[in-house]
């Protein structure tokens, strides 16, 4: 699948993606402590169940016959929020994540919504969530599909004797997001998948996931709801 453009979205192909960890500090993260913290405390009291942990944050990135190379660095969950709410005040500076395209044998995409205590709380999107420390490895690689099967599993239930994830991505460049994607495929029919979801959730204490949304076709792409990464993604699959 060649690059293609959907609403200003670039939708590629790639092959292999290269992640790797940054060891210097985040020095925007510094020099804004004092607004980062207003904007925490503003947060925290909307979403009290926020946690403010260690994720990575993408400092640079490349593409180049079909491979993707990514410069990451951690940062504090608070400062993450920050930089999506002031609106990715550093040039060059973004967010890299992955994504799993849960797909069921008859071919539908399954996405979940967000349950009300979480910080996108009724935005519908793929499983998957931002990297952290639990992707990176011993030499400073960063584990993205590692990172994927782990979220998928997390919020579904759904694991390798379930779903066979893709070899490729797809990659949705969206200004300083990136957004990775790999379909996690299904011998499963939508209904089945649903139900089994449900029941995972049903059994959860606080899941992350409120329900379920099987989308067949363009009909059942809701832009209301559903990130422009996720509309783009549809679009080019449906």
């Amino acid at each position: 699948m060649p690059a293609r453009a959907h609403n200003g979205l670039r939708v590629v192909a790639l092959r292999r993606v290269e992640a790797v960890l940054e060891r210097e500090p985040w020095a925007w993260a510094r020099e804004n402590h004092a607004r980062i913290a207003a904007n925490w405390d503003r947060r925290i009291r909307e979403k009290p169940a926020l946690f403010n942990g260690i994720v990575l944050i993408c400092v640079s990135r490349a593409v180049e016959d079909g491979v993707l190379a990514v410069r990451l660095r951690e940062a504090d969950y608070a400062s993450f929020l920050a930089m999506h709410d002031f609106g990715f005040p550093e040039p060059g500076v973004g967010n890299c994540f992955g994504v799993a395209a849960l797909r069921s044998g008859d071919g539908a995409y399954l996405l979940g919504e967000m349950g009300a205590h979480t910080a996108n709380g009724g935005k519908v999107y793929f499983p998957g969530g931002s990297l952290d420390r639990n992707d990176v490895r011993p030499d400073d690689s960063v584990d993205i599909a590692g990172s994927v099967e782990r979220e998928l599993l997390e919020e579904t239930g759904l694991g390798p004797d379930t779903v066979t994830f893709d070899a490729g991505w797809t990659g949705v460049l969206d200004g300083p997001r990136i957004a990775l994607l790999r379909e996690a495929r299904s011998d499963l029919p939508a209904e089945v998948m649903k139900a089994r979801i449900d029941a995972f959730l049903a059994r959860e204490a606080e899941p992350e996931l409120s329900g379920i949304r099987i989308v067949r076709g363009r009909a059942d792409i809701d832009i209301d709801t559903m990130p422009a990464y996720i509309v783009a993604f549809l679009e080019s699959r449906l």
